[in-house]
């Protein structure tokens, strides 16, 4: 009996945005603790140096072909197709998978094994600051990774199906146990094999990224058959895929141009850059991309029942509550910066001046917090409405603008005294040789607000108002509490400076957390006082019981719909 119930949690269909947010944000809550806790063994353990740059760095290449794999098994792509192939039976879905499957095989050996020949080439462009002894390094822990990219592609594949059908407990379990697979690449193979246990606990977390899914497949009935023919509907998946992959290969050329620029600033700029963006990505992925992966099923079912008023509420249901938590995220984060990096990250080797240099870039990566969730959801809102090329040609602008600034503000840096004082004061790293490295996250973030500023104008243009009615109210009630939960917190901080030991981990936790929470007390009471919609809406989704909604029926082969 218990089985069974257990069994049903894993079969569960969520049929609302927000307790499917809900229930992914919870999951990524625990994926990010988990990822944490990892960033902070890497960094109590190695400290922001060569070892953790090189770290770092191996990723960069095997993630470009995670990304190439998304040619055949993007899920903004397949969701859609799949649900169309799914109302003719469910034969003809697995024959479309199975179609699916077989050329992502060939397409992955095929690029796996030529990037594995030239990894030593473009390894060299990767990370151009490093000496040979480096470079061999990184060419071993990057072939390692290749087969990461190959299971997290499978694994993607297997995801869209479990998404298409709601299942989203099995598929929010999943980052979880990627995170535990370095988790215990750090406390376990890394003793026993040295630095390249680091990248096999990353390979070991995707096994078990992947694996967890298998069993949801065979309850679904989803065992797809290989088959190498090219039909109009696997040219209809690449056609769609094309600009999806091209906008996420620019975002990954980015990143590898943002690796490069960091790799000639000194050892520990690499690791700065890393750590600083995956403490920014908690509040980003529990917010925009909960928010967004939840809300993509049910605007593809929309606009398959071409249902635009409905699309329209369903967007501006998240697109709200997406500003409703970020912009107090971002204040928060700004404020409490320097606490939260030393409460996650500063212990053993991680010494003062990486705890400033980080704490400065968390800063700068943060005032774009808002831009980068937005951004998630336009590109599925677009991806929904089959309007594919759009969102690549807007990324890439945004990549462009993020390279040129990148190159112009290092010279300028560089050439004005001037603006290299005021930019790094502003910082409070101007005593800091290193400082130089922040042009990276600043650069990163001006273009991710650009990113976000103009998907949103041509979403204006092509669907009308994504806020709805009441989104100037409510952008004016929640800029008001997040300004004053910023005031709150940093009064509280300067309240409790002589009173907390700051010396001690405890000391620096309990005046972060007091501050932290005093703010939002206030922003709170603020919203409560104005009556706040957002408010509103958040207590009426927590109080439908999740675990009380309908379950998929066992015999998924006749459900042929999905509303």
């Amino acid at each position: 009996m218990a089985i069974a119930s257990f069994s049903t949690i894993f079969d569960r269909e969520f049929t609302g945005v927000h307790q499917a947010a809900f229930l992914l944000a919870g999951a990524a809550v625990i994926a990010k603790i988990l990822a944490l806790l990892r960033d902070r063994l890497l960094a109590s353990t190695f400290g922001a140096g060569e070892s953790l740059d090189i770290y770092y760095a191996s990723f960069r290449i095997p993630d470009f072909l995670y990304t190439l794999s998304l040619f055949l098994g993007a899920s903004v792509v397949l969701i859609p197709l799949l649900l169309k192939k799914e109302m003719e039976g469910r034969s003809v879905s697995n024959e479309f998978i199975g179609n699916i499957l077989s050329w992502f095989s060939v397409g992955m050996i095929i690029l796996g094994g030529i990037l594995f020949f030239t990894m030593p080439v473009l390894n060299r462009l990767v990370a151009p600051g490093f000496d040979e002894v480096g470079l061999a390094s990184l060419n071993l822990f990057s072939r390692i990774l290749l087969i990461q990219a190959v299971l997290l592609g499978l694994s993607n594949i297997a995801g869209s199906i479990i998404q298409s059908f709601r299942l989203f407990f099995i598929y929010a379990l999943s980052p979880i146990l990627y995170n535990i697979g370095i988790v215990l690449g750090v406390l376990f193979f890394y003793p026993l094999w040295g630095l390249p246990g680091l990248v096999w606990g990353a390979v070991f977390g995707a096994f078990m990224h992947l694996c967890i899914q298998l069993p949801s497949l065979i309850r679904l009935r989803f065992i797809p058959r290989l088959s190498f023919r090219i039909t109009s509907l696997l040219k209809r998946a690449l056609f769609l895929s094309f600009p999806r992959t091209i906008g996420l290969s620019v975002s990954q050329l980015v990143f590898i141009g943002m690796t490069a620029f960091a790799s000639m600033f000194g050892f520990g700029s690499i690791a700065v850059f890393q750590l600083a963006y995956n403490l920014e990505t908690v509040p980003l992925t529990i917010i925009g991309l909960s928010y967004s992966v939840a809300a993509f099923p049910f605007l593809a079912g929309i606009i398959a029942h071409e249902e635009k008023k409905k699309f329209l509420s369903h967007i501006s249901l998240a697109f709200r509550h997406i500003i409703f938590w970020s912009l107090p995220c971002t204040v928060l984060f700004i404020v409490l910066r320097a606490h939260i990096v030393r409460v996650i990250l500063g212990a053993g080797n991680f010494g003062w001046v990486d705890t400033r240099l980080t704490a400065a870039a968390l800063a700068l990566f943060s005032i774009s917090l808002i831009a980068q969730s937005l951004v998630m959801l336009y590109v599925r809102a677009f991806y929904a409405a089959g309007k594919t090329f759009l969102p690549v040609f807007v990324n890439s602008i945004s990549a462009l603008f993020i390279f040129t600034s990148s190159f112009f503000f290092v010279w300028l840096y560089g050439a004005s005294p001037n603006f290299a004082f005021v930019f790094s004061s502003l910082l409070r790293v101007a005593d800091l040789p290193s400082a130089k490295m922040l042009i990276l996250p600043f650069a990163f973030s001006l273009g991710s607000i650009i990113n976000g500023i103009l998907l949103g104008i041509f979403f204006l243009y092509d669907f009308g108002p994504a806020g709805g009615k009441r989104f100037r109210r409510s952008l004016l009630e929640i800029t008001g509490a997040s300004f004053a939960i910023g005031i709150v917190a940093f009064s509280v901080l300067r309240l409790l400076d002589t009173i907390f030991n700051l010396e001690t981990f405890w000391g620096v936790f309990a005046q972060g957390a007091f501050a932290g929470i005093a703010g939002i007390i206030a922003g709170g009471i603020i919203l409560f006082l104005l009556k706040n919609y957002e408010m509103f809406e958040l207590k009426s989704a927590l109080l439908r019981r999740f675990w009380k909604v309908p379950v998929v029926a066992k015999d998924v082969s006749s459900a042929t719909e999905i509303s």
